[in-house]
């Protein structure tokens, strides 16, 4: 039986967590999305490698389990892609197949993968491997607190502190400083921000963004302000580092 804590921290990882589920064989899907659902996990579905794309953009899942079998484009041709784009090179990818031999698992892994499991499979082992890949790849800021130069903020409990006094952000800031927190040191343009922050299927003014780093600056007062820079020509970076 798991501990009261173990319970808290699957509850916790499968918070919000949406898990995209990519098979041409619907009776697959559903099954593995009723069982994600009863772990507590939000599913999206697709057919084939571009609807799949078409979601990712609009809705930036957790995860993505991917058949490798599929007409048009294979899965393990679509790990490559999701490798290759700037926007999906970090998300998590557990390859399902039918192929169970060591050269297929390699080839697999090899695409981009995070994880392989072979069909069949119980739905309790896929749960498994599921949290076990989330685990692995999560960074702090998404799941555990995490703190730059005395500014920290809390996923779980939703709260940013300044050198221990709270500091007031309205939502999409605070998207905004988790992004920033979590991804250090890189410039990123305006329509990046819009794609990684608000989503690609939200359509808004690419100047609505340094609305809301004014506004976030304006929050994080004289002490933390610094940490979010203009790049010019470019659009914005976190970093303690001063250009």
């Amino acid at each position: 039986m798991p501990s009261e804590k173990e319970e808290q921290e699957a509850v916790a990882m499968s918070a919000a967590k949406k898990i995209l589920i990519v098979d041409d064989e619907a009776p697959i899907r559903e099954m593995i999305a009723v069982a994600l659902e009863m772990a507590g996990y939000q599913c999206l579905e697709a057919s084939n490698a571009r609807d799949a794309h078409q979601i990712i953009v609009d809705d930036m899942p957790d995860m993505v389990l991917l058949d490798w079998m599929m007409p048009g484009t294979s899965g393990v041709d679509f790990a490559r892609r999701l490798r290759k784009d700037e926007m999906t090179a970090d998300m998590p990818i557990i390859m399902l197949t039918a192929k169970g031999e060591e050269d297929n698992k390699i080839k697999g892994l090899e695409s981009g993968a995070d994880d392989y499991i072979t069909k069949p499979f119980s739905p309790r082992e896929l749960v498994a491997r599921l949290k076990s890949v989330l685990r692995r790849t999560t960074p702090k800021g998404i799941e555990e607190p995490v703190t730059v130069d005395g500014l920290t903020l809390d996923p779980i409990s939703h709260r940013v502190t300044a050198d221990g006094s709270p500091v007031e952000l309205g939502p999409t800031e605070f998207r905004l400083l988790q992004f920033f927190m979590t991804h250090q040191d890189r410039a990123y343009s305006r329509s990046q921000l819009l794609d990684m922050v608000w989503g690609g299927n939200v359509y808004v003014e690419e100047r609505t963004v340094d609305v809301h780093i004014r506004r976030l600056r304006k929050a994080l007062g004289d002490r933390h302000d610094y940490l979010v820079q203009t790049v010019r020509g470019t659009g914005y970076r976190f970093s303690t580092k001063v250009a």
